[in-house]
C-alpha cells in the first residue's frame, strides 16, 4: 500500500490556503473558476455541494524557475483517477497567477503504450 504524500499540497490543510495569497488578488486561468481567492473558494464550495472532491494523493514532481513553479500530481476528481498539472506565478512570496490542466487517467488496459502520465 502506498503511503499518502504529506506535503502541504496533499495534506488537506485548507485553512492555510489564504496564507499563500495576497488577499483576494490573483489571476485564475481556469475558465471554470473566478479570479481571486474568493473565486477559488466559491468553486470548491460548489464542487462540495455536488459531492465532488478534488483530492491530491501524490506529488510526482515540482519544477521551478524564476517566479514560476509547476507541480505534477495525481489524485482523484470525484471518483476519477486524475492527473493534475498546476502552474503558479509567484510575486513577493505570494501566488499571483494560476494555470492548470486536469486529465482523467485512463485504465491501464486502455493505454496505447506503457509510458503513463508520470
Amino acid at each position: 500500500m502506498q503511503k499518502k504524500d504529506d506535503s502541504q499540497l496533499t495534506a488537506n490543510h485548507l485553512e492555510k490556503t489564504p496564507e499563500y495569497f495576497e488577499g483576494d488578488v490573483y489571476l485564475q486561468h481556469n475558465t471554470g473558476i473566478a479570479d481571486g481567492l474568493s473565486g477559488l473558494g466559491a468553486a470548491l464550495e460548489e464542487l462540495a455541494k455536488q459531492n465532488i472532491q478534488m483530492v491530491y494523493d501524490k506529488v510526482h514532481q515540482v519544477l521551478a524557475q524564476g517566479n514560476y513553479a509547476l507541480a505534477i500530481s495525481e489524485g482523484t476528481l470525484g471518483n476519477a483517477k486524475t492527473a493534475y498539472y498546476d502552474l503558479w506565478r509567484i510575486e513577493n512570496g505570494k501566488i499571483k497567477e494560476h494555470w492548470d490542466v486536469m486529465e482523467t487517467i485512463a485504465d491501464k488496459k486502455d493505454w496505447q503504450n506503457q509510458n503513463g502520465k508520470f
